[in-house]
């Protein structure tokens, strides 16, 4: 199985990352923005190998400055722009994800570790 480790930039907040308006989600200029720019590290890397594999993911997170953010809000579109780049067939492939917060740093950015894993999913009694 392969680990692969992908640095990105700081997403857009996902206040501004997606719209809503007359009944419709969509991907705001920021986003489509911050979407090309994942493509382009993606293409440069010739990193759009579509995995098929079910997958581990880790986000190591040095934001920009140090004003408070929620974790939880960060994947969705740095997820959804790794799909839309062909690394992965779809984030549902993501079995176990993982958000690590670090210290500032300038600009910020995103450190990606994506393992692939075997397929087999742990059952409730393993882990309870």
């Amino acid at each position: 199985m392969n680990d692969y480790h992908l640095i990105l930039p700081w997403p857009p907040s996902n206040n501004t990352y997606y719209r809503h308006a007359r009944g419709r989600n969509y991907i705001s200029e920021k986003g489509k923005q911050y979407a090309t720019s994942v493509n382009d590290i993606i293409q440069q890397q010739n990193l759009a190998v579509k995995t098929p594999h079910r997958l581990s993911v880790t986000i190591y997170a040095s934001p920009p400055d140090i004003r408070t953010r929620d974790l939880d809000n960060l994947s969705k579109g740095v997820l959804d722009a790794l799909t839309k780049a062909g690394f992965w067939l779809d984030d549902g492939q993501i079995d176990a994800l993982r958000l690590e917060r670090l210290e500032k740093r300038r600009g910020g950015g995103l450190l990606v570790v994506v393992r692939e894993l075997d397929g087999k999913l742990k059952r409730w009694e393993d882990v309870a």
